[in-house]
């Protein structure tokens, strides 16, 4: 329920799920059998009791009582008294299916008439949200950092990144040396070790692309060829990195982001009805990453918002995919970069008719090839592709323009998804529009649009 009184389908709602199990864990809670004493307020709060279907006592000894505020635009916040350590839990997946089906499912009132167990956490929230636009206000009369500090602070970092680009440059030409065996034989603690001295030079982008090589050799046929191209990739990020006084200050900048210098967006910001492309999670052993793309309705921008957790947790950032937000998005510095920072946020998301402007599978290529130019190091550019077909092509699938004359493969992760059976059975045989990332793996569809007018289906 958002200011405007508008509920979440039921896509939106299991969007948000942390994992598969929790998004069929959710749906089971989904029914009004469970639930008791539910609610919802024009303000976005959404609250009830669930008896977990074993008589009123879950699992923990007693019902869980579930509250859920879907009317902060930073997104979605969650209070279950269960146990469980996923955010969202189960029950909140459930009371927001629940929700979904309308005011007979769960009836609409006052915020006030909220129950004792919900009203002061709502309350907390309120406040807590008036207090950081007061904060944020205040704050912006602040005078900046000592900028000598950060200058000094800046070069001690720069000459010890650039100790470990040259330390790894020598670990590469002895790799090659001795031959590629030898990675083989010397197992994965070989790039840990590398990837531990990159951590301490304080270039993490290093680190990460050398953690990367050790998961290439006996990773099946053609290995040899992969781990040379990923070297031949990171030889050119070290070869930047050393001699970015030569660059493009763009390129040098892109550089530094890949080397994994922090940086702060730049760019004014762009206000704009941002449309919630696709969200999904990429787990690694310390954190997990969230990665949501918007399309500005207006302005014809796509950027990529990331969102951080520890390890096992979900990010607190979480954007309902298919609604659009009224919001402001600042650009990170760097040739070819999407990424954007979220600012001010002037309304919750709404429904929303809007779908990107799509393109062919011949111009997708193009535009990832136009963009390796400006950043080697590009995995994938976001692409939406207008009316293809989903096909399979022997032991995989790919999508082919309306036509039939070209065709983009998918990546084998997609292809081993549940989202690629979603996209086929939305299909039917008929030209959808579906938006992924592209690149050099194939593409990787993400969300899709039915033929006809129709709400976002997520495929994560």
């Amino acid at each position: 329920m958002t200011q405007q009184g508008v509920r979440w389908t039921v896509d939106q709602v299991l969007a948000l799920a942390p994992d598969a199990g929790s998004r069929t864990a959710g749906s089971e809670l989904g029914a009004a059998g469970p639930w008791s004493g539910t609610g919802c307020s024009g303000e976005g709060a959404v609250w009830g009791v669930c008896g977990d279907g074993d008589g009123g006592n879950g699992s923990g000894g007693g019902p869980y009582r579930t509250v859920v505020d879907v009317g902060d635009p930073s997104g979605p916040a969650y209070r279950c008294s269960c146990p469980s350590r996923k955010f969202p839990c189960k029950h909140a997946l459930g009371l927001l299916l629940l929700w979904s089906e309308g005011e007979e499912a769960v009836p609409a009132g006052a915020e006030e008439r909220a129950p004792d167990w919900a009203r002061p956490w709502l309350a907390a929230r309120r406040g807590r949200a008036q207090g950081e636009r007061g904060a944020g206000a205040r704050s912006s009369g602040a005078g900046p950092a000592d900028p000598e500090a950060a200058r000094r602070r800046a070069e001690r970092r720069a000459e010890r990144v650039t100790a470990g680009a040259t330390e790894l440059e020598q670990r590469l030409a002895d790799l090659l040396r001795s031959g590629l065996a030898t990675a083989e034989q010397a197992g994965y603690g070989l790039w840990e070790e590398a990837a531990a001295r990159m951590v301490d030079a304080q270039a993490p982008g290093l680190a990460s692309r050398v953690r990367e090589l050790g998961a290439i050799p006996s990773s099946g046929a053609g290995w040899p060829v992969r781990l040379l191209e990923e070297c031949a990739l990171l030889h050119l990020l070290d070869q930047g990195w050393l001699r970015r006084d030569l660059l493009p200050e763009a390129l040098a900048t892109t550089v530094r982001t890949r080397v994994g210098l922090p940086r702060s967006p730049d760019g004014p910001p762009l206000r704009d009805d941002w449309l919630v492309l696709a969200q999904y999670d990429v787990p690694e052993p310390k954190l997990t990453t969230r990665r949501i793309w918007l399309y500005g309705t207006t302005s014809g921008r796509t950027t990529l918002l990331l969102s951080y957790g520890a390890a096992g947790r979900a990010p607190e950032l979480s954007l309902p995919v298919g609604l659009a937000l009224d919001a402001e998005v600042s650009a990170y510095p760097g040739t070819g970069q999407r990424r954007g920072a979220l600012g001010e946020q002037f309304s919750p998301p709404v429904p929303t008719a809007v779908r990107p402007g799509g393109v062919t599978t011949a111009e997708a290529a193009a535009r990832y090839g136009s963009a390796l130019r400006d950043d080697p190091w590009l995995d994938s550019v976001p692409v939406t592709l207008d009316a293809v077909v989903p096909t399979p092509d022997g032991g995989s699938w790919q999508l082919a323009d309306a036509d039939g004359h070209t065709a983009l493969p998918l990546t084998p992760a997609a292809t081993a998804r549940p989202g690629l059976w979603r996209l086929v059975a939305l299909s039917g045989g008929a030209p959808v529009t579906v938006f992924g990332e592209f690149g050099h793996r194939g593409f990787t569809p993400l969300t899709a649009w039915p033929p006809t007018p129709g709400r976002a289906v997520h495929l994560c």
